[in-house]
Parts: structure tokens; sequence; C-alpha cells
């Protein structure tokens, strides 16, 4: 997904991303959107997916919960996730859904301005995967 929205935004978005000075595993921090139809672009670093003993659930979860905490802090209205490590970072699908799912769902509560989330499903076994989360999420 990294390569894409970098595709899209132009190449002020890396130069934009390298004055940063990187993200942490769990991180987030915000650029302008550039070319991409979006006013800002939120970047996050997701844990790779070594067995699940290495404080994995904690970091995925802590992407999504300071993605939001950010999006509130700009007053944004949308949103849109893609599947955080669930792609060459070999995070289980069914778990990393269930994560995003309950944090985005317990982080709204905290983020009253954010009127649409949308998860962006590359595939059938990921849109399957958060539909499943969705029904377990009261």
């Amino acid at each position: 997904m990294d390569g894409a929205i970098h595709r899209a935004a132009g190449p002020e978005l890396l130069a934009a991303c390298r004055a940063l000075g990187g993200c942490p595993t769990g991180q987030t921090r915000i650029t302008d959107g550039y070319l991409v139809p979006a006013r800002y672009v939120i970047h996050t670093v997701g844990p790779v997916w070594q067995g699940g003993e290495v404080g994995e659930a904690g970091l995925l979860a802590s992407c999504y919960r300071e993605t939001l905490r950010i999006a509130g802090a700009h007053d944004l209205r949308r949103i849109a996730f893609p599947a955080v490590s669930c792609g060459v970072y070999g995070y289980p699908i069914a778990a990393a859904t269930r994560i995003a799912v309950t944090e985005v769902s317990a982080g709204l509560a905290g983020a009253p301005g954010i009127t649409e989330v949308i998860f962006a499903c590359f595939g059938a076994e990921i849109l399957t995967a958060y539909q499943y989360a969705m029904e377990e999420i009261p």
C-alpha cells in the first residue's frame, strides 16, 4: 500500500517523509496529501509478524489508536485504512482485521468528528475477514 500511495502522491510526498525522520513501529506521522485526492496522508508503521510473541498485537493496535488520534487532532471527518501489516509484513489477516475493527470502534468514541471510516480491502480474503470482524463487534 505504501508504494501505491507514494506513486499516486508524487515525489513531494517522499520528500516530506524524509523530512519526518522516520516513524517507529506502532506510531504515526502526518503529511500533506500532495497529488492524492485527500488533504492529508497519515503514515503508520505496522509490526512485522514474528509469531505473535513479541508484542505485535499491541503495536498493531497502537497504529489504529494513533492514527485516529492524529485524525481527530486535524479535524478530519473521513479516514481510510488499508489492512495494516497484512501484506509483506505477514500479519495473519483474521487477527489483524479483528484488531483493526476493535480499535477503530473503540477509538471513534474519542474522535467524535470522524463521521466515516473506510477499510480499504485489497482482495476477497481481506474483505471477508473484515466482514467477519465487524460481525463480532457489538
